[in-house]
């Protein structure tokens, strides 16, 4: 599925472009804030094949990973999800989200007003960061103009963070960015700044002098402030005047209040955030890092972490380093990137391998929900080891009092950001956290995570055009012919294959899809294991090995065939773990296979599990209730004629 319709159909399952109110993104989700969250299909969505996983909190999110820029781009191609700000003149107020809690609403608002400026903050810190780097070693001139220049550049964005939080909160707010962002520019103003270290007036009243620099919730304030006053004013200004009315009127009274109340108030709040968190930290200790750290992964799974973002910014800011959250999130990071390497090393699933490296490489540079979505959150183990190494190297980085300076997710590529220009051996304690948290949960979760017998479905591989009609392995007639006096009324069948079970006559092989051959179970493999659907006796493996013969308790014939025409491979890709006579139990591996290769090489990959004495035996799919008890058909015996 291409990324235009990708995003289509995610959109149609989240209830169409009239139930978005705001669409944003992070690194791989789509963040919703819906008109009706009792709308989407959860579960829908989670079929859409690209689609990682749905998070149903705060805001409606979409996991889709990397690709999670080009769908955003697409959906934004369908509609107007408030990503731009609008007229005064054509301001609409926005639909409210029905049924919200005020939290949930707030985290909203959070989300939306500070996501979009984790890139600029990001790359300008990191900069930042790696000139502290060069001049700490001292490979570059502090005092020449290029290293000046360079970190002005970095420097400007911070510096200019109200203006840039105001373009946000308009955006969010759906009102004109560009009479916000105006209004919150005297906060800057140098002979505005100049007056109030002298003291200044305002109509008699005494001006607070706070250096608005960096500060985010002076301005948010103040932009909520500037909201109503646009809409009070669309709504009561004649329509011939209203494209200066309207600004003229919303500057002339919010840049006042927000001098003389909103300011101060959202400095002093900002002041106390981070001396709470401090607080924190100075009291409970090194260990609150270790604590956080192990909590991330529930924490990022629901996307709570975001709600911390405003306190991260605000202490990078005007203390200049964070000493809490970006060092647990490195502590995270990596213990996330060893544990997907690990479980790599130790799984025989080609496809599970192939998801775990490229997980784990993702999470070492700092993006880890492909790892926690993909992984941790589906292996119980691995969660466990993750969070005790979370816990190990998270307090490590606690006692050693590392801090980060930029806000971004900290990683092997951004590890610059612990560097401390007043002591060098931060930055060397900072990589030894680095390799505590990566080493212990490497080690733990080669310890404790084992692989499971029978996992769950996944989203399943493309399936290639249809070819030719494959030469079919033959059953031996003394399998086939065996009869049994005693046969059981209802034999259990689990699913043979991890991966998207559709009709038998949607094979594209007229032999399998019309029933000649019996009736029974396709399956489009997610990964390349067939496990033994119940207990019996393997009685034949073909010389090719992509096809098996196996006899149920009870009489019943099943065979296996993996692909279509796979015959042609001659038993490349393919190991059978069991040989003729073998008995075994349900959940058994019976062979593994090379779904990619199978593909690569133009090959249908669908799994075929088919009762063979149909004259006795037929298959009865199994019911809702059942199959989510892992049962997936039942093998019953045709009743006897007279």
């Amino acid at each position: 599925m291409d990324h235009t319709q990708l995003a289509s159909e995610i959109l149609r399952q989240v209830g169409g472009t009239s139930n978005v109110v705001h669409l944003g993104h992070c690194a791989t989700r789509l963040r919703f804030t819906l008109a009706d969250d009792s709308k989407p299909d959860v579960e829908a969505l989670k079929k859409v094949p690209g689609v990682l996983s749905v998070v149903k909190g705060a805001q409606f999110q979409v996991v889709v990973g990397n690709q999670v820029i080009e769908v955003f781009d697409e959906m934004q191609k369908l509609g107007d999800f408030g990503g731009d700000s609008r007229s005064a003149a054509s301001s609409v107020q926005a639909p409210r989200p029905n049924g919200k809690k005020a939290g949930a609403v707030l985290l909203d608002f959070l989300v939306g007003v500070f996501q979009p400026l984790i890139p600029a903050m990001a790359g300008a810190g990191i900069l930042k960061s790696l000139l502290l780097l060069l001049a700490t070693f001292g490979w570059v001139d502090k005092t020449g103009q290029t290293y000046l220049i360079l970190t002005f550049i970095s420097g400007s964005v911070f510096y200019f963070l109200p203006i840039l939080v105001a373009l946000t909160v308009a955006a969010k707010l759906r009102v004109n960015h560009i009479v916000a962002a105006a209004a919150m520019s005297v906060l800057l103003f140098p002979d505005m700044t100049k007056m109030m270290t002298e003291g200044a007036q305002f109509l008699s009243f005494s001006i607070t002098n706070v250096n608005y620099a960096s500060q985010v919730f002076p301005s948010i304030l103040g932009v909520l402030f500037y909201a109503y006053m646009e809409k009070l004013f669309t709504r009561i200004s004649p329509k011939p005047i209203r494209v200066f009315f309207i600004p003229m009127m919303s500057l002339l009274l919010t840049v006042p209040f927000t001098l003389l109340v909103l300011g101060p108030v959202g400095f002093t709040l900002g002041t106390y955030l981070t001396s709470a968190v401090l607080f924190l930290f100075a009291h409970v200790g090194w260990v609150a890092v270790g604590i956080l750290s192990a909590l991330l992964p529930f924490i990022i799974a629901t996307g709570m972490h975001k709600a911390l973002t405003p306190y991260v910014v605000n202490s990078v800011t005007t203390s200049g380093r964070e000493f809490l959250m970006l060092p647990a999130l490195l502590a995270h990071n990596l213990s996330e990137s060893a544990a997907c390497f690990a479980v790599a090393i130790r799984t025989k699933d080609s496809g599970l391998r192939s998801l775990a490296v490229s997980s784990g490489i993702s999470a070492m540079f700092g993006i880890t929900e492909p790892a926690l979505y993909g992984i941790t959150l589906q292996k119980k183990r691995v969660l466990i080891s993750i969070m005790i190494a979370c816990f190990i190297g998270g307090s490590a980085l606690g006692l050693f009092a590392v801090g980060g300076s930029t806000v971004v997710s900290p990683s092997l590529a951004s590890i610059s950001m612990f560097v401390d220009p007043e002591d060098g051996s931060k930055i060397l304690l900072a990589i030894a956290g680095l390799l505590i948290s990566f080493v212990a949960s490497f080690i733990l979760t080669l310890i404790l995570w084992k692989e499971e017998s029978l996992p769950a479905a996944s989203v399943p591989e493309p399936q290639p055009e249809p070819e030719p009609r494959s030469a079919l392995p033959t059953v031996p007639a003394a399998v086939l012919s065996k009869t049994h006096d005693n046969a059981p009324s209802l034999i259990e069948l689990k699913q043979p294959v991890p991966g998207t079970v559709i009709a038998l006559s949607d094979v594209r092989d007229e032999v399998f899809s019309t029933g000649a051959m019996g009736p029974g179970i396709a399956v489009v493999p997610s990964r390349g294991e067939l496990y033994a659907p119940a207990d019996g006796t393997i009685q034949m493996v073909f010389r090719t090995q992509h096809a098996l013969a196996m006899e149920l308790d009870g009489g019943a014939e099943l065979l296996f065939h993996i692909g279509i025409d796979t015959v042609k491979l001659h038993g490349a890709g393919f190991d059978c773990q069991v040989k003729s006579g073998d008995r075994v139990k349900a959940g058994d591996l019976l062979m593994t296979f090379d779904v990619e290769s199978i593909v690569a090489a133009g090959y249908d990959p669908v799994a075929l599990t088919i009762l063979t004495n149909k004259e006795r035996y037929t298959v009865r799919e199994a019911e809702p209730k059942q199959a989510a008890q892992g049962i997936l058909a039942f093998v019953t015996p045709v009743p006897a004629t007279v």
